[in-house]
């Protein structure tokens, strides 16, 4: 793999990872095309590895705090003053991360054949005839980002108007709804994660920043867990990993610095009410991809710029 495909590939995964378009879809798309098929599994670890550092740089102060609540509650719950009625916010989203990353569990499930749920993403995502579902899956984030965007206008003129109150914390409920289609977007690539857990959390009524910062906080075990597991699958797999570091480094390190600039520009986007941009896009690259997907499947040639 050279290096001009390294950062090419480390620019997809950084802005595609936090905005909601779907990385693991972007990915297989730019793979499909460029039929890049060698090392792929741990060249992806560490493209994850990557915007694992931008979230945590991004996010550092909270991530410190929550940290520091964490120390807080263990040394309540040893003394005995731990309640689970009265924590603070900072307490309150540990424990609905907690809660939150539970469903992912769900990924280890056996299907047959040696399968587990987890592993229809790698099968999705590496065979050419599969490609479909990753057009399909698109189509489907820009309907969910689409509901999102509907469910938070009403909410805020229901507030507005003083018929409810803002929702500002998780609940239970809340959480476990938000790890569970978590789990749904980490078998389908093409089905973005931050935008289908931000729409759960838009859905259970929480305010569309709150929800935001909770799907990338979230997105740290997820990311770490994902990068670890694929990481055993690739040593499994390629008996040792002889790949050339160099390229993995770049890779790595361009996904890390445009992963920081995403997460800043959907933040923006967010809160100024431009996010119907990534519902056109999502839309329009799923058709794209479907279509594409269909003309392969009929005619037995898989389209690619280069392989």
């Amino acid at each position: 793999m050279d290096y001009i495909l390294s950062i090419l590939q480390g620019i997809v995964q950084g802005l595609t990872e936090f905005l909601p378009v779907s990385s693991s879809g972007h990915l297989n798309i730019f793979q499909h095309f460029f039929g890049i098929t060698e090392n792929n599994l741990f060249f992806n670890v560490m493209l994850h590895v990557g915007t694992l550092v931008s979230v945590c740089a991004f996010y550092h102060k909270l991530i410190w705090r929550l940290i520091k609540a964490v120390f807080g509650m263990i040394k309540d719950i040893f003394t005995g003053k731990f309640s689970f009625r009265n924590m603070d916010d900072d307490r309150n989203m540990v424990m609905m991360l907690i809660i939150g990353l539970l469903p992912l569990f769900l990924l280890f499930v056996p299907i047959g054949n040696d399968m587990k749920i987890k592993d229809l993403a790698d099968l999705f995502s590496g065979d050419a005839k599969y490609f479909i579902i990753t057009g399909i899956s698109l189509l489907l984030t820009s309907g969910l980002l689409t509901a999102g965007i509907i469910m938070n206008k009403r909410r805020e003129q229901l507030i507005a108007s003083g018929k409810v109150q803002a929702k500002e914390r998780y609940t239970v409920v809340d959480a476990l709804t938000v790890g569970c289609v978590q789990v749904v977007a980490a078998i389908f690539p093409g089905l973005s994660r931050s935008g289908s857990t931000l729409a759960a959390g838009q859905a259970r009524g929480i305010s569309k920043q709150n929800a935001l910062d909770y799907t990338f906080i979230l997105a740290i075990p997820s990311i770490l867990a994902a990068a670890v597991l694929e990481l055993f699958d690739a040593l499994s797999a390629e008996g040792g990993l002889s790949v050339d570091i160099g390229p993995v480094i770049v890779g790595m390190v361009t996904a890390a610095i445009v992963g920081y600039l995403s997460i800043a520009l959907f933040k923006w986007l967010l809160k100024t009410d431009k996010t119907y941009i990534f519902v056109i896009y999502t839309a329009i690259a799923g058709v794209a991809v479907t279509i594409i997907s269909i003309i392969e499947l009929v005619t037995g040639k898989t389209v690619a710029f280069i392989g």
